[in-house]
């Protein structure tokens, strides 16, 4: 359940982040939130 719950604010999170920046930058987002998910999500 927590797994579910991280993987989905890192995912909100991520995509609030690229629409802010109007798509630049998707690549070092993705990288990001694939850090993130790593650290906190297991």
């Amino acid at each position: 359940m927590k797994e579910k719950a991280s993987d989905a604010g890192i995912e909100k999170a991520g995509d609030a982040a690229d629409q802010k920046r109007g798509g630049k930058g998707a690549d070092k987002i993705d990288q990001a939130e694939q850090a993130a998910d790593k650290k906190f999500g297991g």
